[in-house]
């Protein structure tokens, strides 16, 4: 029986040489779909904190605006009137009732 030097015996080299070559082909083909992603979520995350932002710039000005008319209209209404000689009215000396003085 004549054997030829490795024949029969799997070569453990040879296993991992296949196992690294679909490790690359799965490299370069799943990459791009991975990068891009990564590359979307980035993105939808830049656009969801600048819709939330602006969002919020807007409610911002809404309100600032409604303080600010209401603050103007509010001016405008309680003007004070022109001013006018006020009559005050005194009880006369004797019937003020001072402290310790029990009639």
């Amino acid at each position: 029986m004549a054997t030829s030097e490795g024949a029969g015996t799997p070569n453990a080299r040879t296993g991992l040489g296949i196992v690294g070559a679909g490790v690359v082909a799965c490299a370069a083909c799943c990459a791009g779909p991975i990068l891009g992603f990564l590359a979307a979520t980035g993105v939808a995350s830049v656009l969801g904190a600048v819709v939330f932002g602006a969002a919020g710039v807007a409610v911002v000005a809404v309100v600032a605006a409604v303080m600010w008319l209401r603050r103007r209209r509010r001016q405008r209404e309680c003007t004070p009137p022109a001013p006018t000689p006020v009559v005050v009215g005194l009880r006369p000396e004797t019937t003020r009732v001072r402290p310790g003085d029990h009639r």
